[in-house]
């Protein structure tokens, strides 16, 4: 697997921040109640992400030990400010619905996390790919989640999608199930974590099942072995 090819799969599975390393819980706790909400957050989480991973790998050589995390900090508070004020420009109705998680994406350890633990470390166009796959395997996590809850809690899909993508997305709300209001659990903090847990239970699933497949399929050496004992035996 070449290094790239690596990148991709720590990205979106091996490494996911969300479940895998437990990075940016709050947010994705937080704002999953739909669609929407998600959408928006893993938006602006991925421009942050891959903006920061391409600036600090362009000064990684020219930043001293003492001032470098503050200095990652100012970068990553640099492009939080710059997709606030694209949010606020362009989709000022979702910003306020997403409020202060906008802002606290500058303390989101999986952008912290990137930058100290791989763009510091290497060279531009590796770390671009890291943090858009991280990005992208946080913010699918964000939008599975917020659409199991957004179907179980309001019975819709994909309401209220023209507050990011305007006019062309006003219709494309899906009535799933028939009813207006469902599980109010599922929109609340415990629903969040009840359905969190789940998704990672249901990857550790799939990931036993495919070790097991390795295993399985791994080829038996046969002939004569030299056994090396070490050590007294009584």
């Amino acid at each position: 697997m070449s290094s790239y090819q690596a990148i991709v799969k720590e990205g979106l599975w091996t490494k996911n921040a969300a479940l895998v390393q437990l990075l940016g819980l709050c947010p994705l706790l937080a704002v999953t109640g739909s669609v929407v909400n998600a959408l928006g957050l893993g938006l602006a989480t991925l421009l942050v992400l891959t903006g920061s991973n391409l600036a600090v790998s362009l000064i990684r050589n020219k930043v001293s030990d003492v001032i470098r995390l503050p200095a990652f900090v100012m970068i990553i508070a640099t492009f939080t400010t710059c997709t606030e004020l694209l949010m606020k420009a362009y989709t000022y109705e979702l910003f306020l619905i997403l409020g202060i998680f906008i802002p606290l994406i500058v303390t989101n350890c999986t952008i912290l996390g990137r930058a100290e633990a791989f763009a510091s470390k290497n060279s531009p166009l590796p770390s671009v790919i890291d943090g858009l796959m991280m990005g992208a395997g946080f913010g699918a996590v964000l939008l599975v989640l917020g659409g199991l809850r957004e179907v179980i809690g309001s019975g819709t899909l994909f309401a209220n999608m023209d507050l990011l993508l305007g006019p062309v997305a006003a219709n494309w709300e899906i009535q799933v199930l028939p009813w207006d209001s469902g599980l109010l659990i599922a929109v609340l903090p415990p629903g969040a974590f009840l359905i969190t847990g789940l998704l990672i239970a249901f990857k550790n699933m799939i990931d036993k099942q495919l070790d097991q497949r390795r295993r399985a399929n791994k080829p038996v050496v046969t002939g004569s072995k030299r056994v090396r004992t070490t050590g007294e035996i009584s």
